[in-house]
């Protein structure tokens, strides 16, 4: 099995949710994250943090007669509004990986459907230009080709503007070519990159208006006492 190489940390769609591969993947080395089975059985080995907002334990999964023990992974469940969310990570020490950096991180897989839905809405790989095996090829590599650009130049444009690459539109970026191809035309421009980074051309909203304030990521290994609900 040859999905990644030691010291790697992967994060798993629920349905790569199996034991035999969790165990091989620890074999050599390579951590993940997943989410839990809402019907999972687990015993509970070591708890690090424990409140009504946050539970990080140690949690062991043994055979159906509980002889033998399967696996070892540590679980950390975060409450959201009124929603809790839990996960299961192979990286045991919380000092390595923190609780909420586990949730952050899974949800950034988010990220993988945004890509999709960019793909397949702003370029238009919905619509298929040919019914021929060899023209659908071309276009799913044509399309993802230009992804790539459009990205590198939204990494580039937030670099020069000193933001991060999140608070750039790639939907914006995308239709702002159009008018850098008239500036480039007419002698106005010549970098894209600076085009869009050019304060007098803000009115192309490249840069995504702040609905809310972004909350600082909790690094902490131990956030919350150890305090053990009486109804948990």
């Amino acid at each position: 099995m040859n999905i990644a190489s030691a010291k790697t940390l992967l994060v798993l769609d629920r349905g790569f949710y199996d034991f035999g591969f969790f165990l091989r993947l620890i074999a050599k080395q390579v951590d993940f994250i997943t989410r839990i089975k809402s019907n999972a059985v687990f015993d509970v080995e070591r708890i690090f943090s424990y409140d009504y907002t946050l539970r990080d334990r140690i949690i062991s999964f043994n055979t159906e007669d509980k002889h033998q023990k399967i696996l070892r992974l540590r679980l950390i469940e975060v409450k959201q509004g009124k929603t809790w969310y839990a996960y299961v990570t192979s990286v045991l020490d919380p000092q390595i990986l923190p609780p909420y950096v586990v949730a952050d991180l899974y949800a950034k897989r988010w990220r993988i459907e945004e890509a999709f839905n960019t793909a397949k809405r702003l370029l238009g790989l919905s619509y298929l230009w040919t019914g021929s095996v060899n023209g659908v090829k071309l276009q799913v590599w044509a399309t993802w080709l230009f992804y790539a650009v459009l990205i590198d130049l939204a990494d580039a444009v937030a670099d020069e503007i000193a933001l991060p690459f999140e608070r750039i539109s790639l939907e914006m970026i995308f239709r702002g070519l159009y008018h850098f191809n008239h500036a480039y035309n007419k002698g106005r421009a010549t970098d894209p990159v600076l085009f869009f980074a050019a304060p007098e051309n803000k009115n192309l909203d490249v840069v995504k208006t702040i609905r809310k304030e972004p909350q600082t990521l909790d690094l902490s290994p131990f956030p919350l006492p150890l305090t053990i609900p009486a109804f948990p």
